[in-house]
């Protein structure tokens, strides 16, 4: 018998959000510290695993079904964050953020993150509800993202430009310099913001950005509002790990992003055709998998075939990560 998904599941799912994010930030990362490689990647697989068992607890409560749409939404929006981790290391680098004071700032990126997404999920799950043409419009746009991002260079980082940076620094009081990892400092007596606030407001500005692409996409998936949010959230919640681990390796997926723009044509293409086409859940997992794997593959021989050598671990990841 298939469990209905009441308001109780909701609640225990998001209380234990709370728990782990009050737990990571109020124990494991109380002091700041740089994030290293193997601590990066033990949480990393504890997300991940998380992650795993959340789906096979579906399975037990709701079916195989409702399972693999997790399963694939989940990837769909990891591998979209994956992009987002890239950017996100060019905001750092652009500000100078240095290691230790990286993971505050990705704590409140990820907690405002999860408010916006989960506020767009709603609208948007009561778009289609209503409108079911909504995904028509979803799809048309998820073909034009990408094939827009197969063909946009390489990502730059230009905060000047960003009106919401120009707004900061117009309205807000600036410290010159940081002050730890403290968000809020005192210069001559005067309580003002340190710059943390402004690489804090271009993080927030960039999942928006990829939240556009990100939430339509996993509509492509499912329309069933719970298995959407709990997806994004995992995705979300193993995003700072996963920069902390694959930051240094920038350069070492350069096809990840022609990857994910065919990736993002076929979720569209899918929507589109939808009163035409079903494609099984199984068979979308297994397509979009596919094409995330192939990309990183080619990805990573193309590097060793330039480097004339074998990969070694400190050469993807850095010695800034490890």
């Amino acid at each position: 018998m298939i469990a209905e998904i009441t308001w109780v599941h909701w609640t225990v799912f998001i209380l234990a959000v709370i728990l782990f994010l009050a737990m990571d930030l109020g124990v494991f990362h109380r002091k700041a510290h740089a994030v290293k490689f193997k601590e990066a990647l033990l949480w990393t697989v504890l997300w991940f695993s998380l992650a795993m068992g959340f789906a096979w607890g579906l399975n037990v409560l709701r079916g195989q079904e409702e399972a693999l749409e997790f399963l694939t939404g989940y990837i769909v929006e990891l591998s979209l964050s994956m992009d987002n981790v890239f950017v996100i290391a060019l905001i750092f680098r652009y500000f100078q953020v240095p290691l230790a004071y990286q993971h505050r700032v990705l704590f409140w990126g990820i907690m405002g993150a999860l408010v916006l997404r989960g506020s767009m999920i709603w609208a948007g799950a009561a778009l289609v509800r209503q409108f079911e043409w909504t995904l028509i419009v979803f799809g048309g746009f998820l073909v034009f993202s990408g094939i827009k991002l197969l063909f946009t260079k390489e990502e730059s980082v230009e905060p000047g430009k960003n009106i919401l940076m120009r707004l900061a620094r117009r309205f807000l009081p600036i410290a010159p310099s940081y002050d730890q990892q403290r968000f809020v400092t005192f210069v001559s007596g005067r309580r003002v913001f340190t710059p943390l606030v402004l690489v804090l407001i271009m993080v927030e500005a960039t999942d928006l950005i990829f939240a556009l692409d990100s939430i339509p996409a996993i509509f492509g998936i499912t329309t069933k509002e719970f298995i959407v949010f709990t997806s994004n959230v995992f995705a979300i919640l193993g995003l700072r790990s996963l920069y902390f681990a694959l930051a240094g390796a920038i350069d070492y997926f350069r096809y990840l992003k022609f990857g994910l723009s065919l990736v993002l044509v076929f979720i569209g293409a899918k929507m589109l055709l939808l009163k035409f086409i079903h494609i099984a859940t199984p068979v979308s997992l297994g397509i979009i998998g596919t094409i995330i794997l192939v990309s990183i593959g080619l990805s990573l021989v193309s590097r060793w075939i330039q480097a004339g050598k074998p990969l070694k671990r400190e050469a993807i990841f850095g010695k800034a990560v490890d």
